[in-house]
């Protein structure tokens, strides 16, 4: 099938979901689709950058993650200098990962095209495909929660209906099914309008989210009196000398691993950055700046809550904001807080979980899979994993979960080690779209055996340790993966004979491929 009979058969709303692109005649149709293919016009602005950041960070995980990093035990000060560097890190990463994606206009699938082939690129895109629906389940049923809350603070009589022991089915109750269809179809309503429906809903949402955080954090402290603000919310013995310092070290890492997803598919979003350096300005007001504002307003509010509404059933400083605004006395404030918390995960879950696998997924079959197609396979699957069962079984949601995050850290540092070393920041975008044995990433029949080999092999380490190693050698696992991943593909690409990476290697010792280069690289500099 030709693309003119492709766009014959595409209803006209549906085309242009993620953007309007450019298809060439010679782009083969089995790597190509109006959603994957260049940008035609790359729009975004540094805001538009920067709210992606404010809605992947304003989550009731989100909150839950910053403010348990003040309870290790360390000082705050000592936590402080951790979010600091941790969130600089992860800074100094997503502009690494940005910049191949932001340059050719393409997908993190397409991108990975360029060190795995344009057939072998099925491979990490299934992988953070996996991934991002797991997770895309587990944030909706969270946030379904507070419909539950809402429904039994307006309606008392109906809290046997959340009880999931009476009248439950498949481990959920009759009104968590009701609170988790209403996230699931307002997430896919949002989605479903396409990308520059995602961008006018977190441009919103993001400062929007903060304006109640801010009133809630007023709120709190005001009742609770600024002498019960604290900024340590761990509750046994400090820790001290090494201890402390491990700690730290681990908690640094935690940061960075928290990011690890939407850094390793932020090229989804950096290819509509206008300019490279649109997007590091975006990155830098989202992260480093809006990260520890978040974190520092997360622990006021938290340990203010802990007087106002005192502790969980547990005996513990409750840090769900979710739970946390639901025991406050003010109706209005609990609803409004509920309710944008329900917003602000919404938010996570379509920049995190729904827009990856939307591209990944279409990347498999371009043909078939469209990007709207790609998003409700995602959220369709969501459901079929039983979010909550996984969620509630802490040993199941371990080894799920910390497996397959375990292969991120190698998908990453392959992607790193080719676009800055290999190929030296220069990537040819028609290359991406064809299956032709000269072209640059054709590989062995679309397939790069070093990319292949290479995100095996790292993936050993990491996983060993999530199945053998410690809680807090587990915190590690992103850095063994990326570093592991980095060194063999790198390596490899560097000693392996040529005849064994191209299907179509000259008898002089050189790639078709690289003369396009070169040429183009000369007629650059000519113009120039």
């Amino acid at each position: 099938m030709t693309h003119a009979e492709i766009q014959d058969v595409i209803p006209e709303g549906a085309k242009h979901a993620a953007g309007e692109s450019v298809i060439k005649p010679d782009y083969d149709p089995s790597l190509t689709n109006e959603d994957l293919a260049p940008l035609k016009e790359q729009k975004w602005t540094w805001y538009n950058i920067f709210a992606f950041w404010m809605s992947d960070i304003h989550s009731v995980g989100g909150y839950v993650f910053a403010g348990s990093l003040f309870a290790l035990g360390i000082a705050a000060w000592q936590v402080l200098i951790v979010l600091v560097l941790g969130i600089i890190a992860v800074n100094f990463l997503a502009n690494l990962v940005a910049k191949p994606s932001q340059q050719a206009g393409v997908p993190y699938p397409v991108t990975t095209r360029i060190c795995f082939g344009v057939k072998g690129a099925n491979i990490p895109a299934i992988i953070r495909g996996m991934i991002a629906v797991v997770w895309y389940g587990i944030q909706t049923y969270l946030a379904s929660t507070a419909f539950g809350l809402l429904a039994i603070k307006f309606w008392p009589s109906l809290a046997e209906y959340g009880d999931s022991g009476t009248h439950s089915f498949l481990g959920l109750s009759p009104l968590g099914w009701a609170g988790f269809a209403i996230m699931w179809v307002l997430q896919a309503a949002v989605f479903w309008n396409g990308m520059d429906t995602i961008r006018r809903f977190i441009d919103f949402c993001g400062p929007a989210v903060y304006v109640v955080m801010v009133a809630l954090a007023v709120y709190l402290i005001v009742k609770a009196g600024w002498s019960n603000v604290h900024f340590d919310l761990s509750e046994g013995p400090a820790l001290s000398g090494w201890s402390s310092i491990t700690m730290m070290i681990s908690a640094f890492a935690l940061v960075v691993s928290y990011f690890s997803g939407p850094m390793l598919n932020f090229g989804d979003f950096s290819r509509y950055g206008k300019t490279f350096k649109e997007v590091k300005k975006g990155n830098f007001w989202g992260l480093p700046v809006n990260f520890l504002f978040f974190s520092i307003l997360v622990v006021c509010t938290v340990s203010a809550g802990a007087t106002v509404i005192g502790k969980g059933d547990d005996g513990k400083i409750i840090t769900d904001p979710v739970h946390i605004v639901d025991k406050i006395d003010n109706t209005t404030a609990a609803v409004l807080g509920v309710l944008t918390f329900a917003v602000a995960t919404i938010g996570i879950n379509i920049v995190a979980n729904f827009v990856s696998p939307a591209f990944d997924f279409s990347n498999v079959a371009p043909t078939k899979i469209s990007w709207r197609v790609g998003g409700m396979i995602a959220a369709v699957g969501s459901v079929l994993i039983t979010p909550w069962n996984l969620f509630n079984n802490a040993t199941a949601i371990h080894y799920t979960m910390d497996t397959l995050g375990a292969v991120i850290g190698p998908l990453f540092g392959i992607l790193i080690a080719d676009f800055y070393l290999v190929r030296k920041q220069k990537i040819v975008v028609d290359d991406l779209f064809t299956t032709k044995p000269e072209g640059r990433y054709a590989y062995r029949n679309g397939w790069n055996p070093v990319a292949v080999a290479a995100v095996i092999l790292a993936s050993i380490p990491p996983i060993a340790v999530v199945i053998w190693g410690t809680a807090y050698a587990a915190s590690f696992t992103w850095f063994i993966g990326a570093a592991c991943g980095f060194v063999f593909y790198y390596l490899g690409m560097k000693y392996t004979p040529k005849e064994r990476l191209y299907s179509d290697y000259t008898a002089d010792g050189s790639h078709h491929a690289d003369e396009i280069v070169e040429a183009i690289e000369e007629k650059v500099a000519a113009t120039a």
